[in-house]
């Protein structure tokens, strides 16, 4: 809940605003004429130019007022682009002190007959709609969009949470040729200005002199006159300015967890108020300050503290077990059996841990609070790990909004154990993808916290072993077993135990292609620690060439790597993979009768740079035919950007090897 702080002050100041370089309305035939952005032609928009002007008024009798002015101008390429013609504006309400739009101007151009025409935006074209107690939002829909068009819209936002400042974004989804972002200050405030994404953004800092006329008003001592009288007090606005041009679009890339995280933005917290004549006020947070709010809550450290609910059903639970470790997993077991995931995530309660154990449901920190505290009812030095889900993003900044996920942890010696009571089918240090997110902040009893690592340090494995029988048509046929471990196994179970059998053996048929399967079997579904076991016999047809007395094939048939999933020449964002991991394939290939072997591909190592990967085949003749082991590991969650272009050779070597061909030829 954001709340304004209002000083009674009676003064008022004038605030000169900068003109504008564009003009608004200032449409040529050429923009008109473009029909593809200069530096990326497959885009379907561009924002040609955009201007974000925010100051702090004083407005008499109101109090202080943030004022952000928006100037966009935005180009139209496709018919994929026309959604960038539309524009929301989110405002936030709260007991009558409402953010509010005024200033709205917006038009269509196009070019008809060598014209320049312009629609205007009207009011059957702005809708309001309410999506919360306190959230708005002001849709902008633009009359006659077509390709080739350009839209372009000014506006003002009068809002009196001055405090809040939104965070201010550079880049979009679409191309920027120029962007100006003024952020300007009283003297009064002090902001803190905190940056993301990697465009380095380098403000031009600014001081601007102004005037504060002061009115006062004082009667005589009969009280039959009134007299007012005006002074004026020198002050300063402190002025940061931001330019860019040629911005490239905010492309997803495969192996990024949050996209968000890497937008170029900047964000100006507030961080002093100091007063005329007053003593100054310290408004930043530290994390510190948020994670001690957090467990002050009642919503989370008072939840732990409850516990007649459940002591019965964890001492008969554990009646007898001495070791610590057997308890822990009795009870994770316990809990994650009795009480269901509602989906809903938040770093505090909704119904309580009381009525969701009754209730056999909760949220995720009702859960792991529950969790938790049965933990430390049995003993063990359990702890709350409060942390930001990977679809929240990672905060720039100490904020109560940086969190929205908990989990549980046991700190046994030197190490952490960490627990999701809503991961069904994980298992200690097993956590659902979308809690690995770099880091949380493990909170104790006495109120102390440390950061702790997310990110799992134990290689998820994927062996597969497989014999096969290669006939001299081309086809093969052969059994294959395969073993899962830690995060693959999860990922194994969560989808094979919610799908219908029959369907998940026609989509693994489709996604290998032309294959048949039988005698599938899966093992250890259930027994969570376990690795997960499939296996299967199978036919495949034509997965040879046979020209005349020779036959060609890949070694690892359908098994080989076909492409290189990293296609981009260079890339700015972290590599995330979520969790280290190794693929092997261990194959022995039965010849056809009557043919040898005439060549082999060469044996071959590939290591990533610091130890981040290796990857290794080899291949070699045998009584019955030829083996083939394969074996490719990437050692770290994260790989960084300037480690790119090592992976990206490292899986051009891997797909090359894994092309090449045995040759066999007849006796």
């Amino acid at each position: 809940m954001r709340k304004s702080i209002l000083y009674i002050l009676t003064f008022l100041c004038t605030i000169t605003i900068y003109a504008q370089d564009v003009e608004f309305g200032d449409i040529s035939k050429e923009m008109l004429q473009q029909e593809k952005h200069l530096n990326d032609p497959e885009a379907s928009a561009a924002v040609l130019y955009e201007k974000t002007y925010i100051t702090t008024r004083y407005i008499q009798g109101q109090g202080f007022q943030l004022e952000t002015n928006i100037h966009r101008r935005i180009k139209i390429y496709t018919k994929e682009g026309f959604e960038k013609a539309n524009h929301s504006i989110l405002l936030y309400k709260d007991r009558g002190e409402n953010e509010r739009v005024s200033g709205l101007k917006a038009f269509t151009y196009n070019l008809e007959n060598g014209k320049i025409e312009k629609a205007k935006l009207r009011k059957e074209g702005i809708f309001t709609e309410n999506r919360s107690e306190n959230w708005e939002l002001e849709k902008l829909t633009m009359p006659n969009v077509k390709e080739g068009s350009i839209v372009e819209y000014k506006y003002k936002v009068v809002s009196p949470y001055w405090q809040n400042v939104n965070e201010i974004y550079f880049q979009y989804d679409i191309p920027v040729d120029h962007i100006e972002v003024v952020f300007e200050a009283h003297n009064y405030f002090t902001y803190k200005k905190h940056y993301k994404g990697y465009f380095r953004l380098e403000p031009k800092e600014e001081i601007r002199s102004g005037k504060i006329r002061l009115t006062s008003k004082s009667k005589s001592w009969a009280g039959n006159r009134t007299s007012v009288s005006e002074d004026e007090i020198d002050f300063d606005y402190k002025i940061s300015r931001f330019e860019l041009k040629n911005v490239p679009a905010l492309k997803d890339e495969n192996f990024v967890s949050n996209i968000e995280n890497y937008r170029s933005a900047v964000k100006f917290e507030l961080a002093q108020v100091q007063m005329p004549n007053d003593i100054p006020q310290y408004l930043t947070k530290t994390w510190d300050d948020v994670v001690k709010t957090i467990y002050r809550s009642e919503y989370f450290g008072g939840q732990l503290a409850k516990t007649s609910y459940f002591e019965n059903d964890v001492d008969e639970l554990t009646a007898g077990v001495s070791d610590d470790m057997k308890k822990a997993a009795m009870i994770y077991n316990f809990i994650r059996d009795k009480v269901k995931w509602n989906g809903n995530y938040g770093k505090y309660t909704d119904v309580g841990v009381r009525k969701a154990y009754k209730e056999n449901t909760g949220n995720v920190a009702e859960m792991n609070l529950i969790l938790t505290a049965m933990l430390r009812h049995a003993g063990l030095n359990a702890n709350p790990v409060i942390l930001s889900s990977r679809n929240h993003g990672i905060k720039m900044f100490p904020t109560l909004d940086g969190f929205n996920y908990v989990i549980a942890a046991i700190e046994v010696e030197n190490a952490v154990i960490l627990l999701d009571a809503t991961n069904y089918y994980g298992e200690p240090n097993v956590l659902p993808m979308r809690a690995l997110n770099w880091s949380g902040k493990l909170i104790r009893k006495d109120g102390s916290w440390s950061d702790i690592s997310l990110m799992p340090r134990t290689a998820a494995m994927r062996v597969t072993s497989i014999n096969v029988t290669l006939n001299e048509n081309g086809d093969i046929e052969g059994k294959q077993r395969t073993q899962f471990t830690s995060h693959n196994a999860l990922g194994f179970r969560e989808v094979y135990a919610k799908a219908d059998k029959e369907d998940y053996l026609e989509k693994l048929e489709n996604n290998i292609g032309d294959i048949e399967i039988d005698e599938h079997d899966v093992k250890n579904l259930k027994k969570i620690g376990k690795p997960v076991l499939e296996s299967y016999a199978f036919t495949k047809e034509s997965q040879a060439e046979v020209i005349g007395d020779k036959i060609y094939f890949s070694p690892l048939f359908f098994l080989a790597t076909s492409e290189n999933i990293f296609k981009a020449e260079e890339r700015v964002y972290p590599i995330d993979f979520g969790y280290p991991w190794k693929r092997k394939i261990m194959m022995n290939i039965k010849l056809p009768e009557g043919y040898e072997v005439e060549s082999l591909p060469e044996a071959t190592a590939v290591r990533l740079p610091e130890n981040l990967g290796l990857y290794t085949f080899n291949i070699s003749k045998t009584p019955m035919g030829i083996s083939v082991v394969m074996s490719k590991e990437i050692n770290s969650s994260i790989i960084t950007p300037d480690k790119y272009s090592a992976l990206r050779e490292f899986y051009k070597v891997l797909v090359e090897k894994e092309q090449e061909k045995v040759v066999l030829k007849k006796i």
